[in-house]
């Protein structure tokens, strides 16, 4: 990357002049001023006992001597009190972004890749998708897509809630209608989850028989197993749909029932290394660290009727990926309410020898909100299902401009999709966002149609030229051109954020930040009136490298382009 690069070049020069300590380089605040700066020379100074002015100055003055300076630099200079700021020589520039052009832009790819099993999407049988389905599952698509262009090997896990209460609940209230198994549909299921789960908080003796029905379920009861079919069948074809217009696939459509095989070892597992231990009748397994400042529960493995839980079918998971697969690491997209769940869950497979604590990762996001700032809901005042969300989206784009009327329907649905994605995957997956689809519909701002349209832009101004070039001058001609020259510089580092923390928005910024450049590019550079044919090679050359980056990069965020706007 080009900050290790430059700062292993001032490390060097640091230990020239005697000072043993590794340099970090950023990318400049003050782009007025410089492309780069190192900010290391306080903490260098503070440990050296020197001043920082005198040290900083020392460092820089060694630089400046380097025999292949102009290879890197066009300045490198000092500023008060402690900052070594850097200007990329031309060359330096020019030559890295050919290297760029060539199979996944020269990134660093692992030559010697690692399993990752990535666990997401977790919908609840027997429940429609609603809005808040929809970030584990975009966050967890795009997280499997860059740790897979990184090059190792992914392996993707719906993990179906299909075991759990919700199902005893909707089979009670089948049975109490009267609906046969091959007579269920949709609508019966939309109708009943919602219906008997209130049913259950008023009335006390419908919860114990639905939660009577589930553990007979779950033992394997043949009336209840045929029906329980039947509800996955009917489930299944409206997740499939949705994950299918969400561009989202998995490897496996596992669920909690797929566990229950594996329940028994597990529990001889934890019964021989002593880790069961009997609470009002119940089996727990008590995980608190000495080193826990906040109160840390023990983890419900058996309830006290013999009925298993969410932690109990999760630790069986984990026991089968690891015989499957044999897994470096699983990754769990989630609610962020969930990090108490997963924090017992990975700590009890690492006291039982399952999977270590540090081959387990929990990557939460937080809640999808209206512009009112709380969790975003219809008039009627519920969390919209998938579908409507679809359909809110595609009306507010349409009605935007009266041309859109007449897009192609594939391509309507392209833009909804980046509608959807980009309005999500620009932020912080831990942190809430607003959701305002007027906003986000917008051509112009930071939204995903912006993204489209300024790649269709580009991509048809190099078409209308009809220029094919394959080398790259050593010129850089203006500063918008530099501008733009320097953001395909910072690829590199934006994806390596994205992949080693977990975190699309990494690359989701960097392709709104490329897109921005690439239209102050072209908006001053008339292109189609330039006579220099030498400038207009180059100048086609770096928009067709960046409209490659712009469209590789949004394939990872699951994010296609349509063929017109």
């Amino acid at each position: 990357m080009i900050n290790e690069l430059l700062g292993s070049i001032v490390s060097t020069a640091a230990l020239k002049c005697g000072y043993e300590n590794t340099m970090t380089v950023i990318k400049s605040n003050r782009p007025d001023l410089c492309d780069y700066q190192c900010d290391s020379v306080f903490s260098l100074a503070k440990a050296s006992n020197k001043n920082p002015i005198e040290l900083g100055e020392e460092i820089t003055k060694e630089i400046n001597s380097m025999d292949n300076f102009d290879d890197y630099f066009k300045l490198v200079e000092f500023a008060k009190p402690g900052f070594i700021n850097m200007t990329l020589s031309d060359k330096f520039i020019n030559e890295f972004i050919v290297k760029m052009n060539s199979d996944k832009f020269n990134l660093s790819i692992v030559k010697k890749p690692n399993t990752y099993v990535i666990d997401y999407g977790g919908y609840n049988i027997a429940k429609p998708l609603h809005i808040g389905h929809l970030r584990p599952t975009i966050i967890g698509e795009a997280i499997k897509r860059i740790i897979n262009y990184k090059g190792h090997k992914t392996i993707s896990d719906v993990h179906l809630g299909d075991f759990g209460l919700q199902i005893g609940q909707v089979i009670y209230g089948l049975k109490r209608d009267d609906i046969a198994a091959n007579e269920i549909t949709l609508e019966d299921l939309n109708r009943l989850y919602p219906e008997i789960s209130s049913l259950c908080k008023e009335n006390a003796e419908t919860q114990k028989e639905c939660e009577q029905i589930t553990k007979e379920l779950q033992e394997g009861n043949e009336e209840y197993t045929l029906i329980w079919k039947k509800i996955m069948e009917v489930s299944l074809l409206e997740i499939k749909e949705i994950c299918n217009y969400l561009n989202v696939s998995f490897d496996f459509w596992l669920g909690e029932s797929d566990a229950y095989k594996y329940l028994d070892d597990v529990e001889k597992i934890l019964q021989m290394k002593k880790l069961l231990v009997e609470s009002e009748g119940a089996l727990v397994v008590h995980v608190k660290r000495d080193t826990d400042k906040k109160e840390m529960p023990p983890m419900l493995f058996k309830k006290s009727n013999g009925a298993y839980l969410y932690a109990s079918t999760d630790l069986a998971t984990i026991y089968e990926r690891k015989n499957k697969f044999n897994p470096d690491h699983i990754i769990y997209v989630t609610d962020i309410r969930q990090n108490i769940h997963f924090e017992q869950v990975f700590r009890a497979s690492d006291l039982a020898g399952l999977i270590s604590y540090d081959k387990l990762e929990h990557a939460p996001n937080g809640t999808t909100n209206g512009t009112d700032g709380k969790p975003f809901k219809t008039r009627k005042g519920d969390a919209p299902k998938l579908r409507e969300l679809f359909d809110m989206v595609k009306e507010a784009f349409i009605d935007l401009k009266e041309e859109n009327k007449d897009m192609a329907t594939d391509d309507i649905n392209i833009i909804v999709n980046a509608i959807v994605k980009f309005a999500d995957l620009q932020n912080a997956r831990e942190k809430d966002y607003i959701f305002d689809i007027d906003k986000f519909a917008q051509v112009v701002g930071k939204t995903g149609p912006y993204i489209l349209y300024t790649y269709l832009r580009t991509n048809k101004v190099i078409k209308d030229l009809g220029i094919k070039t394959s080398k790259l001058g050593n010129k850089i001609y203006n500063d918008v051109d530099r501008e733009l020259r320097l953001k395909l510089l910072e690829l590199e580092n934006s994806f390596e954020l994205s992949f080693t923390s977990r975190k699309p928005h990494y690359v989701a910024e960097y392709i709104y930040e490329l897109c921005v450049a690439a239209n102050n590019f072209y908006q001053i550079n008339h292109l189609s009136s330039l006579n220099d044919k030498e400038n207009l090679n180059d100048w086609i050359y770096l928009l067709t490298l960046t409209n490659k980056v712009i469209k590789e990069m949004l394939s990872l965020l699951a994010i296609d382009i349509p063929t017109a706007m």
